[in-house]
């Protein structure tokens, strides 16, 4: 049997989709990715913003239609969007066979089974949000050099405007000795870079351990002999704490990167959004970071027009921007949710000023970005080799200040043939908005 699997969304997500791929291969299923070939299809989506719902249901309409023109027999829809949407699916997309909750992918082998029997059920798997699915087998979709790491699920803040813990319930970490052991798995089968992700990974152990236990984590982590480096996203800012950052700071294997998402800086906004700092907060931990790590990249995200924003407010966040300088920065215009607290206020922005808004805050990062990167030149650093672009004749890597899909890339001249995740040290010659060019160092 031939299985085809689309993961959409998050990072998080994709670990799911791999953690599925794994028990599916181990049971002789054949992997595919011919739509036309495939015998089961499995969506994995997404339904944080309304752009991903819409993107995860037009993938079900338009992977649906190789019934009638290729193989296939079932069409199984997994992920947030199967949780927060069954019944909506059941009603309005027939080409859909099989559901799958968050909390419960690893059904899918029964999912298949019940799908090939053809009775015209429609099963559906929804396990409470509690506790977490089964740990089995993985398979890398990213190429074999770097992996993320999902050190918990779900979250337990309650931001005004998010729908996650709806869709994945409260705060669960995956136990240390659980996440050691993959770790370990990962980098024997080759990875030389780990990426830390969680809806939050700054409170990792908390529910277990009674205490904020990622830098323990991360201690045991650098341990691991042939690990060459470990990343850190979804950091929430008041979570940071001078034991992570002496951590970060004396580790040699861990990036200075973090990615720490602020949402905004105007006071007013950040206490309707529900988040639990402040401007003033968010400029003190930036400087705490930046003191113990001169070399730190900041990335951060933010949320254009939620609800009750002014151009004063606006104005404001341009302005925090141009301070801060963060070195990384993506924006998003808000999206009305429904099941949010946010989505029922009446002071909504309208939706032509959110976009134009998002538009102004990136071409203002976008300066910064540049001289940021300005910087570099001249500067010889260590480089993460992801490929080469044989048209071009130049080969592509990171910097640790890149986090795959979301930051820039470094091309390399080089005279010699590079490895996919080799390290070369790499002198940077020139730069543009977001990416640097460089030689291999002699």
């Amino acid at each position: 049997m031939k299985v085809l699997f689309v993961s959409l969304g998050c990072d998080k997500n994709l670990v799911d989709s791999e953690h599925m791929l794994g028990d599916l291969m181990e049971q002789g299923f054949t992997i595919c990715d011919d739509e036309a070939e495939a015998d089961i299809i499995v969506v994995n989506t997404c339904s944080f913003i309304a752009d991903a719902m819409e993107e995860s249901i037009q993938n079900i309409i338009d992977l649906g239609q190789y019934k009638e023109t290729g193989n296939l027999k079932g069409l199984i829809v997994t992920g947030c969007l199967a949780q927060r949407f069954t019944d909506e699916i059941l009603s309005d997309l027939p080409e859909v066979d099989a559901i799958i909750g968050t909390n419960s992918y690893d059904e899918l082998l029964n999912a298949i089974n019940k799908v090939l029997e053809k009775n015209g059920e429609k099963p559906v798997y929804k396990k409470p949000l509690t506790g977490l699915p089964k740990d089995g087998k993985r398979v890398l979709t990213t190429g074999g050099h770097f992996a993320y790491l999902k050190i918990a699920e779900g979250c337990n803040k309650r931001c005004t405007y998010c729908i996650i813990p709806y869709i994945r319930g409260d705060y669960r970490s995956v136990p240390m000795e659980q996440v050691l052991a993959e770790a370990k798995q990962l980098v024997a089968d080759g990875v030389k870079e780990l990426i830390l992700v969680a809806q939050e990974t700054t409170v990792y152990g908390m529910d277990i351990y009674g205490k904020k236990s990622l830098p323990e984590l991360l201690n045991k982590l650098c341990e691991i002999e042939d690990l060459k480096w470990i990343r850190i996203l979804y950091a929430y800012p008041e979570e940071i704490t001078d034991e992570l950052i002496e951590c970060m700071a004396s580790q040699p294997k861990i990036c200075h990167y973090i990615d720490m998402p602020i949402q905004h800086c105007n006071d007013e906004l950040l206490r309707k959004m529900g988040r639990k700092t402040n401007k003033a907060d968010i400029m003190n931990i930036a400087d705490r970071l930046r003191k113990a790590m001169p070399d730190i990249s900041l990335r951060t995200t933010l949320i254009c027009g939620f609800p009750g924003e002014t151009e004063e407010m606006h104005q404001e966040l341009l302005q925090f921007i141009k301070d801060m300088k963060f070195d990384r920065l993506g924006a998003f215009a808000y999206s009305k949710e429904d099941g949010t607290v946010a989505a029922t206020w009446d002071n909504q922005v309208d939706e032509d000023l959110k976009h134009k808004w998002q538009e102004e805050v990136m071409l203002c990062q976008k300066d910064i970005s540049m001289s940021n990167n300005e910087n570099y030149v001249g500067r010889t650093i260590p480089v993460f080799v992801e490929g080469k672009l044989p048209e071009d004749g130049v080969f592509i890597g990171r910097t640790y200040r890149d986090t795959p899909s979301v930051d820039g890339f470094i091309f390399i001249n080089s005279d010699t043939e590079l490895v996919s995740g080799q390290f070369v040290d790499v002198t940077v010659t020139s730069f543009d908005e977001y990416d640097l060019i460089g030689d291999v160092a002699l």
